[in-house]
């Protein structure tokens, strides 16, 4: 593990930050603040990784559902990616991390989608703003949108359902 420190933060704070990347997929992290930056790499054979993974695939993250994650009802059952599918036949399309949702690109802009468009794999859906990083969530199958489960600029959890979709 590599360390170049700025005089940003205090040796608890690094500490943790560096737990935080020796425990995910993150290869590398950089903060800057006030001018000042601070980088945590992780190396392989003294050798830094030149490569940064902002956000996990929707699919990988899905795969990873922590013990603790709420279990489903009877009447719904999960697939291969993390999707609900509901006995009403209706999918959720669940957050794949914890952050904040945005239904526009920009306050002035017109949401990515509205109850009843019609989606395709790789359609914006929505952003979930985490630790200041804009990460598009994309749809990955056909459908149309029955519900949006959210409210603009609310906060979400971890495997939160957003949307309703009836697979097309």
């Amino acid at each position: 593990m590599q360390i170049h420190n700025g005089g940003l933060m205090n040796e608890q704070k690094i500490r943790s930050l560096i737990k935080i990347v020796e425990e995910s997929n993150i290869e590398e992290l950089e903060i800057s603040q006030w001018g000042k930056k601070i980088r945590i790499c992780k190396t392989t054979n003294h050798a830094p990784v030149n490569s940064v993974m902002v956000a996990p695939p929707l699919a990988e993250t899905a795969a990873r559902i922590p013990e603790t994650a709420p279990t489903l009802p009877a009447s719904a059952s999960t697939d291969e990616s993390g999707k609900t599918q509901n006995s009403d036949g209706f999918i959720e399309i669940k957050s794949p991390m914890v952050g904040t949702f945005y239904r526009r690109p920009a306050p002035d802009a017109e949401p990515y989608v509205e109850i009843g468009d019609t989606i395709s794999p790789g359609k914006v859906l929505c952003i979930i703003e985490a630790m200041k990083l804009m990460n598009e969530i994309e749809a990955e199958m056909n459908g149309k949108i029955v519900e949006i489960l959210t409210e603009n600029a609310q906060p979400v959890e971890y495997n939160q359902p957003l949307f309703r979709v009836q697979k097309l």
